[in-house]
């Protein structure tokens, strides 16, 4: 079923364009709330010798995700689009496998965590791609997300990563 055609996009772009463009926010907007969901779980089930390093590293990350939803919330809802960010919908649109740790030592947390965040940066530099030609606002939103998230990656990385500089595969 073709999404509904919002009654008014932003200036430039046409009804379709925007509801183009919204679709495409619309999964990043489902996936950074299943990040924000799996990164505050792991805030609370770590543990370990590296318990307080990791569990005080997540929380500026928690809020820097929730920051990036309502911002590609409200860019949808700027598109003329309704934004949907009930639990049963992310369900519902999900296509990767939900986190399976529950309480365990940091460093198996973080080489879960590692690859959500490949997963997630991935299908958001897809979107950026997708949305290069269409609409530079949301190419410039979602760029800058994935300054953050690459650097969030990095932080995560730094703690599995050997003195050789080899990061363990999961």
């Amino acid at each position: 079923m073709a999404p509904k055609l919002p009654r008014y996009t932003v200036p430039s772009l046409t009804p379709e364009q925007g509801a183009q463009v919204a679709e495409i926010l619309q999964q990043r907007l489902h996936a950074l709330n299943d990040l924000h969901l799996t990164l505050k779980h792991v805030h609370w089930n770590v543990v370990g010798p590296h318990f307080i390093g990791v569990h005080e590293m997540l929380d500026p990350q928690v809020d820097a995700v929730r920051a990036m939803v309502d911002e590609i919330a409200e860019r949808i809802a700027t598109l003329g689009v309704v934004p949907v960010g009930t639990p049963g919908a992310l369900v519902e649109a999900r296509t990767w496998d939900d986190y399976k740790l529950g309480r365990a030592p940091a460093i198996e947390h973080l080489g879960a965590l590692d690859g959500v965040y490949e997963a997630v940066i991935k299908d958001h530099r897809t979107a950026a791609e997708e949305t290069e030609s269409l609409d530079d606002v949301t190419n410039d939103l979602l760029i800058g997300h994935l300054h953050q998230l690459e650097q969030f990656h990095w932080f995560v990385r730094a703690h599995l990563e050997s003195a050789s500089g080899s990061i363990p595969q999961s």
